[in-house]
């Protein structure tokens, strides 16, 4: 081993110049790989990540007008939903509907917490709502819960502008237990939330309701799915449950207008899909990339070969072994290129750590640097197209024969 190590390194100092042009092709094509994996890894992360923080086996369904005269009914017809859709979507279709919430957007009203006072909505929602917007884990307190909406209790999640502007310089768990008026009724903060973009103030939907005009009129619908597995069981659940609302409002179910669905089983599905598609795109280039080195590399063992035929014909003359004579231009042409690929490793590495500080999930983009399972991936990647380009130099050093290497000068 000690001297196929030394063969190696001998080769290497003898051939510095033509060494270090080809192993640039081998470092530049392998930090391309590692900066396109690390930046397809952030864009998959983060789809993976809002994923998690909300139920994706769900259907959303708005309200909208009708576009077409149906039954006697005219178009432009305002769909509005009921207390009852939920109920009738759930007891439908019990095999793919695990159940159905929906918000209340209240009017606005003044709220007051001592002298301070602002003019502010309160939103009615399920606990599953609170999930699907991303508010699961709170500066302080608790979410709202079912038995919240069983006792339509007068509780609230405050949003942390409003905490800082009625408590300023407080800590959110100081404000937990607070009392708030709204519209004349006191609330009890039981939560805080830092919900970036999104500043409502909520409530329990059974709350929400109580307190508006029209008891029974709900907002947006949340359908939440089970049994569902594929883009087929999805589209089937949303042809569903629009067929039921058409039923239930007497509108035509072709009626695209009426109902303005969003699908995210179906959405989150081709998501997958797509960041699959990606990641073995950039796979694909960057293997490309990574092609030229190896030609590269490739030619410059077929040189090596040409220049020791002399040195080949004396060790197959006093009884090296075919294989030995394998095994050191393979092991040749591996170490160039794990060690110039290395050296894109490192400097792909680094790029992505300081990109890593600049791309946010705002952007698009989480945490996106290179795992140790794709650097060990490229490292494989490394040995084998090390190998492969020293494969036919090393077939073509096993044709030489002694005789004829010991005349060749």
């Amino acid at each position: 081993m000690r001297d196929l190590f030394s063969e190696i390194m001998e080769a290497l100092r003898h051939n510095k110049l033509r060494t270090a042009l080809t192993g640039l092709s081998v470092s530049w094509g392998i930090f391309m790989l590692i900066v396109l994996l690390g930046l397809a890894r952030g864009m998959t992360n983060n789809f993976e990540e809002n994923m998690s923080n909300s139920s994706q086996a769900r259907i959303e369904v708005w309200s909208g007008r009708t576009s077409k005269p149906y039954k006697g009914n005219r178009e432009g017809r305002y769909i509005e939903f009921r207390s009852s859709d939920m109920q009738a979507l759930k007891d439908e279709h019990e095999d793919f509907v695990e159940n159905v919430s929906s918000i209340i957007y209240g009017n606005s009203l003044t709220m007051s917490i001592g002298s301070e006072s602002v003019q502010a909505g309160l939103t009615g929602v399920y606990p599953d709502n609170l999930r699907n917007r991303g508010i699961s884990q709170l500066l302080a307190g608790r979410n709202i819960t079912d038995r919240d909406l069983k006792t339509r209790a007068k509780v609230l999640l405050l949003p942390k502008e409003y905490a800082t502007l009625f408590f300023p310089g407080m800590p959110p768990d100081a404000i937990i237990g607070r009392r708030a008026n709204c519209g004349g009724l006191s609330f009890t903060i039981v939560g805080v939330y830092d919900g970036r973009f999104d500043r409502s103030i909520y409530i329990p939907f059974t709350t929400a309701q109580m307190m508006a005009e029209k008891k029974d009129e709900v907002g947006a619908l949340t359908v939440n799915l089970r049994n569902v597995s594929t883009e087929e069981d999805g589209m089937r659940a949303e042809d569903g449950v629009r067929n039921t609302l058409a039923q239930l409002h007497t509108f035509d179910p072709k009626d695209e207008s009426a109902l303005w669905i969003s699908n995210r089983f179906v959405s989150s599905l081709k998501g997958a899909m797509a960041t699959g598609i990606l990641n073995m795109s950039v796979w694909i280039l960057g293997v490309l990339t990574l092609l030229t080195g190896v030609v590269g590399i490739s030619n410059i063992m077929f040189v090596s070969v040409r220049e020791r035929t002399h040195e080949i014909g004396i060790r197959r003359a006093i009884g090296a072994k075919p294989r030995s004579i394998l095994t050191q231009v393979i092991a040749e042409s591996v170490a160039i290129t794990v060690l110039f690929g290395y050296i894109g490793i490192v400097l792909g590495t680094a790029v992505t750590q300081g990109l890593s500080l600049f791309l946010t999930p705002e952007q698009g983009f989480r945490n996106p640097t290179v795992s140790l399972s794709i650097a060990l991936q490229v490292t494989a990647v490394l040995v084998i197209a090390g190998a492969l380009a020293g494969m036919f130099p090393a077939m073509r050093a096993l044709k030489v024969k002694p005789v004829e290497a010991l005349r060749d000068e």
